[in-house]
């Protein structure tokens, strides 16, 4: 907020305040900064350092660069750490010691870092040591990538460096609960165009970013070598050594890190022209100054792809060898990367390639439309003009991944859709929050048939797989989850969104002028902020009802003992909310009366796993709808509303009779009356378990689902949702789809029904289409050709379902609007890669 709207409000809290003669705690933004400035809680201030080049200069015209002072700015790594191992919100959330995680089928589980082997060796070599046996083992995990605020006014660049640590969990981190913290801005060197490709600039630019690197974690050193003794959230004091733990960085970066040539690769010795080919050996610090100490520099660079007048700022540390600590990146190698700046420009070509200009122009226009037909979604962004834009974002990368495979299908050969089904289903499954030897069996299969597949395009001469370094990442993610847990806990993406709140947004609040000095200081406000917002909660000072501080502190004990318990040990719904929340923090965003039980939970099982999901209808009316039955009838046009309601009354309240196990008609005669009034809604909330999606470490993720008239000002909209109907069939099949015409609820017997009148789909086969992986469906009709109609409860809901049409080879006709999707044609696919939880699920 900037300096006169805090003066404004700080006036608004005078007025409100002046009735009582009481004056405001701030009288001023003055007042307020000066109060936060004061404060001990996450002070870190901020320090500088200069660096010069030291080395020959020529006797005349001397470069600018070698002139020129670079200033760096950091703040103590060493207190950062210390902080973030004392938040008592943290306690629960770090992991002490390694540890290896098995299923029931002694299957091994992949999840946090500490649940790798990386750590496993790390604490080895650490317990093998007598001045350092017995330490709680804190590696610092870093990451930096340069970023634009401003393209416009001098292309302004800034170069922030951030730090968390290991211990904490995976979903912590992602969480943005200030587990990965701003720790300095590394200088970016530049001169003009003359010395831009001077050799010995590049060598001091490298130089540069390492010797910086190193500078910057000096107050870490002696504490790798000699415990310290840290305080940690829950009071109480352990001895701490500390380690360089993985980096997390897109290739560019990962290319400055390990020191070597662009388009070689930064974990193993495969050439840059034949990438996949062979088994090349593993990069390791001790071989590369074997290579370095043994060969020229010039069969260094041309030979191993080694730089050899680079020094890694991990050659000053123990224990931490650069090329072993570079992180899978999904963000940059997988989604911006492989699909794409890969993938997607490959079709292009393809298709110009296949056919003649004006037919190919046609072509990538009808894939545009399609793209522009789907259906909306909740979450999903929409691209009315296709994928034909200019800037392209991590976001639109991604959201482009959920619907591309079908929009292509009928245009492109049957090899190609099936490369990309296959490169999706192996993204989809690395970004699993909890990865099992059996999902690497999958992530195995699905690289093998990308590989087979992806040859079509070599074959007609577009692409070449085999010196695309991003590409050729993808065989080492099996082998770094091994060591390093789930990818999605060190992927860019946590960095990149980190980069908002550190420099974008304290840039934007600048004067623009000299802006650095500026946004350092908004940094340590909004840190000390967090710190006073951790430590006053961790003492009680922001509860304001004793009731119900001792009902949260009752449900947080219980919370405790189920989180040393399995789902299946617990003993009813609520407690499997409790478990989801006591992750997030204890029941303390939520309202524990309601999170203790009076939720009503749908829980059945999917493909074998518990299944937890509840569904509940918008506490508001909507304005203008229908009052009763017959109103609501005339208003979707369902003349049989009223008997369809009266059967699922009878249903509800009969589950028992024979005659629904046989699907023996009931007279209607036998049906329960109809209720007179009603109450109609345009929506319904579904709360569920998705812990692989960026929900919260509590893995809980909302959504809406709508049923309106008028969505927008635009269309009428009505959603799909997948209900549980069936549990004895297996998988997918144990659910069905339907699209909801209408939400409304009644009162019978003093009983609340929320219900769904609902237009069935049927599946088009019990097993998924080869060539996309989904399973098709098509809208059910009775034999007199009208939709096949009912009435359920919302309990029966799992969450909404996104259904994108088979397209085939027909082309869609102009200006075919996203809300007429699912009225214009007869079949969809259940798409299974709308977000990370549906593709588990289907």
């Amino acid at each position: 907020m900037s300096a006169g709207n805090i003066d404004f409000l700080c006036e608004l809290w005078a007025c409100s305040l002046a009735q009582y003669g009481a004056d405001p705690p701030f009288q001023s933004h003055e007042m307020l900064y000066k109060t936060i400035d004061s404060s001990k809680l996450g002070d870190i201030p901020w320090q500088s350092f200069s660096v010069t080049y030291q080395g020959p200069r020529p006797a005349s015209n001397v470069p600018p660069w070698m002139e020129a002072g670079y200033d760096v700015w950091f703040r103590d790594p060493r207190k950062v750490v210390e902080n973030m191992l004392g938040r008592p919100d943290f306690q629960n959330e770090l992991d002490l010691t390694p540890y290896r995680d098995y299923d029931k089928k002694d299957n091994r589980r992949y999840e946090n870092l500490f649940s790798g082997d990386w750590a496993w060796k790390q604490a080895t070599k650490i317990s093998k040591d007598p001045n350092t046996h017995g330490s709680t083992f804190v590696p610092v995990i870093l990451g930096s990538d340069k970023t634009t605020v401003s393209v416009a006014t001098g292309n302004t660049e800034y170069y922030p460096l951030y730090a968390s640590i290991g211990n904490v969990h995976n979903g912590t981190r992602r969480a943005r609960r200030n587990a990965v913290v701003l720790i300095g801005f590394l200088s970016i060197p530049k001169t003009n165009k003359a010395f831009s490709g001077d050799a010995k600039f590049r060598h001091f630019r490298r130089q540069l970013y390492h010797a910086s690197l190193s500078a910057i974690l000096q107050p870490l050193k002696d504490g790798m070598t000699m415990p310290e003794i840290v305080r940690f959230g829950d009071g109480h004091y352990r001895r701490v050594i500390y380690g360089l733990g993985p980096y997390i960085a897109d290739y560019p970066e990962q290319v400055l890190l390990s020191g070597i040539v662009q388009g070689w690769c930064p974990k193993c010795f495969a050439f840059p022209d034949d990438l996949d080919g062979g088994d090349p050996l593993l990069r390791t610090q001790a071989l590369t100054e074997t290579y370095v100490r043994a060969f020229r520099p010039t069969t260094c660079w041309d030979d191993f792809g080694i730089i050899a007048d680079v020094v890694p700022f991990t050659n000053d540390f123990p224990r931490a060898d650069i090329h072993e600590l570079i992180a899978p990146d999904i963000l940059h190698q997988l989604i911006k990367g492989v699909f794409k700046d890969h993938l997607v420009d490959w079709v292009v070509e393809y298709i110009k390639a296949e056919h003649p200009a004006g037919d190919a122009a046609d072509i990538l226009d009808d894939i545009d439309r399609r793209i522009a037909a789907i259906a909306p979604f909740a979450g999903l962004r929409r691209f009315p003009q296709g994928r034909g834009f200019k800037q392209w974002t991590g976001d639109d990368s991604k959201a482009l991944m959920k619907v591309y495979i079908a929009t292509i299908e009928g245009h492109v050969p049957t090899e190609i859709v099936r490369t990309f089904r296959a490169f999706l289903e192996f993204c989809y499954t690395v970004r699993r929050d909890v990865i099992t030897e059996d999902d690497l069996t999958q992530l195995e299969d699905a690289l093998s048939r990308f590989h087979h597949y992806r040859t079509v395009f070599v074959d007609n001469g577009i692409g070449n797989p085999a010196s695309l370094p991003r590409q050729h990442a993808l065989p080492h993610y099996i082998y770094m989850i091994r060591q390093f847990g789930a990818p999605n806990g060190l992927c860019s993406s946590i960095t990149e969104s980190k980069h908002i709140q550190a420099v974008k947004e304290p840039w934007r609040r600048s004067s623009h002028f000299n802006a650095l000095g500026q946004m350092l200081e908004t940094n340590q406000r909004l840190d000390k902020l967090v710190a006073c917002r951790v430590d006053f909660d961790a003492r009680g000072m922001l509860e304001d009802d004793l009731a119900s501080v001792a009902l949260r502190d009752a449900l947080a004990r219980r919370a405790k003992r189920l989180l040393q318990n399995s789902f299946e040990e617990a003993s009813s719904p609520s407690d499997h909310l409790l478990i989801c929340e006591g992750r997030t923090r204890t029941l303390e965003d939520k309202d524990c009366a309601e999170a203790a039980g009076s939720l009503v939970r749908a829980v059945a099982r999917v493909n074998g796993k518990e299944l937890l999901a509840e569904v509940k209808l918008a506490t508001t009316r909507a304005r203008k709808r229908a009052r009763t039955l017959p109103a609501l009838a005339a208003e979707l046009s369902t003349p049989n509303l009223v008997a369809l309601t009266r059967r699922f009354l009878f249903e509800y309240l009969n589950p028992t009779d024979y005659r629904l196990k046989f699907n023996i008609p009931i007279p209607i005669a036998e049906c329960p009356p109809a209720p007179r009034k009603i109450k109609v809604v345009n929506s319904a909330i579904s709360t569920f378990r998705a812990p692989s999606d960026q929900c919260g470490s509590g893995g809980l993720k909302r959504e809406r689902i709508r049923s309106t008239p008028l969505w927008r000002s635009e269309a009428p909209r009505h959603d799909c949702v997948l209900t549980i109907v069936d549990e004895s069939r297996p998988g997918t099949l144990s659910m069905e789809v339907a699209r909801v015409l209408g939400f409304f609820s009644f009162v019978v017997d003093k009983k609340e029904f929320e219900c769904a009148v609902v237009h069935w789909y049927e599946y088009y086969s019990d097993e998924r289409d080869e060539d996309t992986g989904m399973f098709i469906v098509r809208p059910m009709y009775t034999p007199s050709k009208a939709r096949h109609l009912a009435v359920i409860h919302v309990d029966t809901m799992v969450r909404a379902a996104h259904l994108v049409p088979v397209y085939g080879k027909d082309f869609v006709s102009e200006g075919l609007s996203h809300y007429e999707s699912y009225d214009t044609f007869d079949a969809f696919y259940l798409n299974r890669y709308i977000d990370h939880h549906a593709f588990e699920l289907l």
